[in-house]
């Protein structure tokens, strides 16, 4: 009796080591998020130019629009990570991490538009 049950335990452990494998391989990449975030923001500042003119005050102001351009791109990112949590809590009636992202949804529209609202402030 002793070893039928010795037996049935080893076949349980066989099976949910084989079931831990199927699981792990069906998961993506850890770093797979924070490649993505790069790639965006290698695209993004790769296709900016900024040209040193003879002109100091041109170097200054193409200097603040790829400034700017930068934070644009940060800007981008967490509001459709704001998106994304938004989401998700809708999914899960998660109230908290709801309101989390509407906060991260705020402050990335906040910062694409810094620019823009800078601007306007100054008049």
């Amino acid at each position: 009796m002793i070893r039928i049950l010795e037996n049935r335990n080893e076949k349980r452990k066989s099976r949910n080591k084989q079931d831990k494998k199927h699981a792990r391989k069906q998961r993506p990449p850890k770093g797979l998020g924070l490649c993505c975030v790069s790639a965006v923001c290698v695209s993004t500042i790769g296709s900016l130019t900024v040209y040193a003119a003879g002109d100091p005050l041109s170097v200054v102001n193409n200097l603040s629009n790829f400034i700017f351009s930068l934070i644009r791109a940060i800007g981008l990112i967490l509001l459709g990570f704001g998106i994304v949590q938004v989401g998700l809590s809708l999914k899960s009636h998660d109230p908290s991490q709801r309101a989390n992202g509407f906060l991260t949804l705020a402050g990335g529209i906040i910062i694409t538009f810094a620019k823009e609202i800078l601007n306007l402030i100054m008049g």
